[in-house]
Parts: structure tokens; sequence; C-alpha cells
């Protein structure tokens, strides 16, 4: 067995790993506010939510090929791939992935650990233009495309993430202000009935677009491997193996629960109600799911946070932590680069170790000792199904009322 196989094989289960982080730093973009409003109770909601991820890793690979193709510059333009790119049979692009992962993956940790719902996407990109850039230089990233269309890291990324939360905080608002301005003189035991059976409905949807666009990301990167080990030479499609690791992986991480963050965004941003749970999920869906159509690799964790502040905003009275989201904002501006630098300095110590199979194992088993700290950590303040739902306890000034 060759180095590059053995790092081929460090990469797929260092991607797997990533995208367990990705399902439970996640779940929350689904389910929060079912939780948050007992339309579900906490288990069955993580339950319904892995199984609709799973089905939807396998509607589309649009977004899979932008992450294959959109970051790193793989191939030449008649799509063969480059041959700076495989020397020592692939095991120099192999290292830069394997960087770029630890990279995402120790983001993810962290941010979950904090309880902030930052984006499992960008911390992917963020890690692997960290290490792409100190590998092989700004040259490495696929910026622009080829410039006939919109594409690379800033057409598929950048732009959709700029654009993303406030559509779907536009589209929420309005959908919250539409529903109550309908249901007044309603008895609020019946409207919170009818809309928590709604948003059953509607979190199932946030679900499985989630499972289309995130799961995806996963399959990119290791085909993205596989193409750099010679395994693989078709960038147009993924291999189905592949599909059914990452929907597997995935799925099993929205089952764990990812507790922290499913507080934050269901208890800690809006005091939620059924209507405007509803308005949020439904908006989250279909901005989410137009976008995977498209292949734009956005964040569904902008995409679900934006539609809520959207409902606070839409529903009179509401109230809103502003001072919460100005967090989530802070964490979602740094998660980029912060990624980036971790992905950068992890693929350095590789380096300098020699790179090959010593440099690779050295940096996997530094992000073993990283994960296992922060795991321990939160071991101190847990939270888990029987507590989720707890008041949240926040300062007096993080609590303003939005009046639409």
């Amino acid at each position: 067995m060759t180095t590059a196989t053995v790092i081929l094989i460090l990469v797929v289960v260092v991607a797997l790993a990533f995208d367990f982080t990705n399902g439970f730093h996640d779940t929350a973009n689904a389910m929060a506010t079912s939780i948050a409003t007992g339309a579900l109770t906490p288990k069955v909601a993580v339950a319904l939510s892995g199984i609709l991820n799973l089905v939807g890793a396998f509607l589309s690979v649009e977004v899979a090929l932008t992450v294959t193709n959109a970051v790193v510059k793989i191939q030449n333009s008649d799509g063969t791939p480059k041959p700076a790119l495989l020397d020592g049979g692939g095991s120099d692009l192999l290292l830069i992935v394997l960087a770029g992962l630890i990279g995402g993956i120790v983001w993810n940790l962290a941010t979950w650990l904090l309880g902030l719902p930052s984006s499992s996407s960008h911390a992917l990109f963020g890690g692997l233009i960290g290490a792409t850039m100190a590998g092989l230089g700004t040259s490495g990233v696929n910026w622009n495309g080829d410039g006939s269309k919109v594409d690379g890291v800033i057409g598929k990324v950048i732009l959709p993430a700029l654009a993303s939360p406030i559509i779907a905080g536009v589209v929420a608002a309005a959908g919250t202000w539409l529903i109550y301005r309908i249901t007044t003189g309603v008895a609020q035991r019946f409207t919170d009935q009818g809309f928590r059976w709604g948003q059953i409905g509607s979190a199932s949807l946030v679900s499985l677009a989630h499972g289309t666009n995130d799961a995806q990301k996963t399959m990119g990167v290791i085909t993205l491997a596989l193409i750099a080990s010679g395994h693989w030479t078709d960038t147009a499609n993924i291999p189905f193996w592949v599909k059914a690791a990452c929907a597997i992986a995935i799925s099993s991480g929205t089952y764990l629960g990812g507790w922290r963050i499913i507080r934050t965004l269901g208890k800690g941003l809006v005091e939620i109600a059924a209507p405007q749970g509803m308005a949020a999920e439904a908006a989250s869906g279909a901005v989410i799911l137009i976008s995977s159509h498209l292949g734009f690799a956005l964040s569904t964790t902008h995409v679900a946070t934006g539609s809520i502040l959207g409902t606070g905003v839409g529903k009179p009275g509401a109230t809103v932590r502003w001072r919460v989201a100005g967090r989530m904002l802070a964490a979602w501006v740094i998660t980029l680069p912060a990624a980036g630098v971790v992905g950068a300095l992890t693929w350095y110590i590789a380096d300098v170790l020699g790179g090959g199979l010593f440099g690779a194992i050295v940096i996997t088993a530094i992000l073993v000792a990283a994960a296992t700290y922060m795991y321990l950590h939160s071991r101190k303040e847990p939270v888990h199904p029987g507590n989720v739902n707890d008041e949240w306890e926040a300062p007096a000034a993080d609590r303003q009322t939005a009046d639409a």
C-alpha cells in the first residue's frame, strides 16, 4: 500500500468525522424552533431530522460538484488534473485536503462548545482555502472560476453567504406578519395547535434540504481527495459509496443532537411561538432547496438564523435578543478566516515534519487531542434533552423589543 493510499484513507476518515460534526452542529437549523415550541419532543425531533438528512443526501450532487471543482484548482481548462498537484502520487494535495478538514472540525467543535450556531460550511471552506494558500499559494484557490459564469469561491460561497440570511429573514418576516394578520381574532390555543402540526412539516422540509446541501460538501471533499490520488477522474460525478458514507455520517451526527446550539437558536435568540416557528422553517427550507438546485454551497446556519430573526421582526412586540444575534454575527464573520488559519497552521506543521505519512499522522493526532479536550470540557456544563428548553438566562441588556 502506497503512502498516498494510506493518507487517502486518513482523509476519508477525517472527512466523515467532519460530516458527523456537521450533523450535530446543524441539527438546530431544522429542529430548534420545533423543540422550543413543543411541536416535537427533543428526541423525536433529532430522530426525524436524522432520517430526512439521510434521504436528502441522495437527492442531488450539485453542491458536491461545487466543492470538488470550485475551491482548489485541481484541473486544467480541458478537465485533466494539474500535474503539479499530483507530485508524490497526489500526497501533496491530500495533505492540503486533510489540513483543511482539520481546520473545519476544530472550528466546528469550538463553536459547538460555546453554543454558537456558526457555519459548518464556511468552516470547511475556510480550512480548505487556508491549507491551499499555505501549500500552493493564492493561485491555488479557484477564486472566480473561468469568469464566464457565477463560479469559484466568490460566486458559489461568499456571495450566497452574504445574500442568503437576508433573503431568508425578509421572507420569514413577511410570512410571520401575514400569519398574525390572518389569524387575528382566532383563539391562541387553536392557532398554536395548528401551527405546531405545520411546524412538523416545515421542519421536515428543512432537514431534507439540509441533507441535499450540507452532506454533499463532504462528498465533494472526498471526491477531491480521490482525484488527487488518482482513484477517480470524473469531475462531473460522485462515487455512490461516497454518497452513502456521507449520508450515514451526517444523519448519525444529526441524531446525536448538538443540544448546546439547539438551545441557543431555540431559546436564546427569539421568544418564539408556533406560528413564527413554521414561518422560519418554511422560509429556510425554500431558500436552501433553491440554492442546492443552483449548486450554491450556502450556510444552512446563516439561513436558519436569518429566518428566526425575521420572525422576531415580523411579529409585533416580539422579543429579540440582539446582543446574542451580534455574537452570532461576529462568529459568522471570523469563521472563514479563523478556520483558514487553523488549516494553514496544520499544513505547516505537516510540512515541517517532512509531509508524507508521518506529517499526516501527527496532524490527525493533534485533531484527536483537541477534540477530546473540548468534549471533556463540555461535560462541565452539559446541555441535553432534559434541559434544552429551560428558560434562557441572559442579562437584561440582551433583551430588546422589535416592533413591526
